[in-house]
C-alpha cells in the first residue's frame, strides 16, 4: 500500500503566514501539469497499489477542471488505485462556484479539504485570505449539492486581539457547517513569512500568549468532543460514524503518521519509501525543465539510518490517539531503542504526560499541551 501527494504550487495570492513552496504566477499551469504526468511516467509505484491520493498547495482549486481532468488521466494510467481509495483534493471556499463543484465532482475526488482559517472577516483580511466569512457555508453547501460527502476544514486559532471568546464562536460555526473532519493550528510564525517579519518590525499588537493559546487548544477539545468528533491526532478531528465511511479521518495524512511509503510529485514534493527520504526541487521553472528532458527532478536524497527512523516514528508516531505500538518498537529497532525510549519515558509517565495502554505508548490529555517538550525527552541524540 502506497500513499500519492500532488503538488500543486500555484496561489491567486499568498497568505501572510503562509511558508509552503507556492507561485502567483499562473502562467505555468498548463506546462506543469504536463511535467507532472510525465514524472508520474518515470515513478510508477511497482506492483503496489495506491491507498490515498492527496492533491496538496499551494492552491489545487486554482487549476482549471480541464487541467484537473488531465491530470487524473495521467494518475489512472501509471497507478493502480484501490477501489476504496481515499482522493482528496484541496480547495479555497472563494474557487467552489457550481460549475466547480460540479467539475470536482465528475472527478475521482472523494474528499474535499477547505482552508477557513475562521470565520472573522477581519481576521481574514489580516491573513490576506481571499475569501470572506460568508463564502464558506456556500462552498460546503455547493459541494454537498454536486454529491461530495466528505468534508474537511482548516481552522486557526492564536490570531492578536483574539480572546476565548472569538475562538469559541469560530469553533461552533465550524460545527455547524456539519463536516466530518476539522483540523486545527495555533498561527505560527515562520521565518520568511510576512507574518514573521512583521512581528520581528514590531507591527503586531497583542499577540496571543501559549497560556491564551492552551486554553483556545482545551476549549476546542471539549466543544468538537461534545459534538461527535474524535480527537484522533493533535490537530485534527473526526467525525464518529458507522456508515457510509468506518472512518472520516484522514487516511492519506495518517499514513504519514504510521510510517507508510507515499509517493511525492511536482516541485518541492517529498517522498519517503521507509529507506530513504528525497524531495524534488523548489522551483517551478526547474522541475519542469527537468522532467521535460526526462531527468528524475530530485533536490536530494536522505539514508534513514536506525536513529533517523527511530526519531521520526517518535515525531510522528506519538502524535495520533494510538500512540506507539511497543512491541512493533522492539521488533522493527535494536534493543538499544525500546532501552532508550522506556528509559526515557518513565519521567514522562510519572508526570501524568504520557501512558501505556494495551502496549501503547501515549500522550495523555495533559500531555497534548507540552507535546512537543514530551518529544524532545524520547528523542535519541547522539553523544
Amino acid at each position: 500500500m502506497t500513499g500519492l501527494y500532488i503538488h500543486i504550487p500555484f496561489c491567486k495570492s499568498r497568505c501572510i503566514y503562509c511558508a509552503f513552496f507556492s507561485s502567483t504566477d499562473l502562467a505555468m499551469r498548463e506546462k506543469y501539469v504536463e511535467a507532472l504526468g510525465r514524472e508520474m511516467l518515470m515513478r510508477p509505484a511497482r506492483d503496489d497499489t495506491v491507498a490515498t491520493v492527496y492533491l496538496g498547495g499551494g492552491t489545487p482549486s486554482q487549476l482549471t477542471p480541464a487541467m484537473l481532468h488531465k491530470l487524473f488521466l495521467y494518475i489512472n494510467k501509471v497507478y493502480k488505485l484501490e477501489k476504496d481509495a481515499e482522493i482528496t483534493l484541496e480547495c479555497n471556499p472563494d474557487d467552489i462556484s457550481p460549475e466547480m463543484a460540479d467539475a470536482i465532482a465528475s472527478l475521482p475526488v472523494n474528499r474535499v479539504s477547505m482552508g477557513v482559517q475562521t470565520f472573522s472577516d477581519q481576521r481574514l483580511r489580516f491573513l490576506r485570505r481571499r475569501h470572506s466569512s460568508s463564502q464558506i457555508p456556500l462552498a460546503v453547501e455547493r459541494l454537498r449539492r454536486a454529491g461530495i460527502n466528505n468534508i474537511s476544514i482548516d481552522l486557526m486559532f492564536g490570531f492578536p486581539h483574539q480572546t476565548l471568546h472569538d475562538w469559541e464562536n469560530d469553533a461552533r460555526q465550524a460545527v455547524g457547517l456539519n463536516v466530518e473532519h476539522i483540523s486545527a493550528y495555533a498561527l505560527t510564525y515562520e521565518e520568511g513569512t510576512p507574518l514573521y517579519r512583521m512581528r520581528e518590525e514590531g507591527r503586531l499588537a497583542n499577540t496571543c500568549d501559549d497560556d491564551t493559546q492552551r486554553l483556545m487548544y482545551e476549549r476546542l477539545i471539549d466543544l468538537l468532543e461534545e459534538a461527535g468528533f474524535e480527537h484522533y491526532e493533535i490537530s485534527n478531528f473526526a467525525k464518529k460514524t458507522d456508515t457510509p465511511y468506518p472512518t472520516f479521518r484522514s487516511r492519506h495524512n495518517s499514513s504519514y503518521w504510521n510510517g507508510t511509503p507515499y509517493i511525492g510529485i511536482g516541485a518541492a514534493a517529498h517522498s519517503y519509501d521507509r529507506v530513504t527520504r528525497q524531495w524534488n526541487v523548489s522551483d517551478i521553472g526547474q522541475y519542469i525543465q527537468a522532467v521535460m528532458n526526462n531527468e528524475r527532478p530530485i533536490e536530494e536524497t536522505e539514508l534513514l539510518d536506525d536513529a533517523t527512523r527511530y526519531n521520526d516514528l517518535i515525531t510522528t508516531a506519538l502524535r495520533t490517539r494510538e500512540g506507539i505500538s511497543m512491541t512493533e518498537l522492539k521488533h522493527t529497532f535494536p534493543d538499544f531503542f525500546f532501552d532508550y525510549l522506556t528509559a526515557n519515558a518513565a519521567k514522562g509517565i510519572q508526570r501524568h504526560l504520557l501512558e501505556v495502554t494495551d502496549g501503547r505508548l501515549h500522550l495523555t490529555r495533559q500531555g497534548l499541551f507540552v507535546s512537543d517538550d514530551v518529544m524532545s525527552d524520547l528523542v535519541y541524540v547522539e553523544p
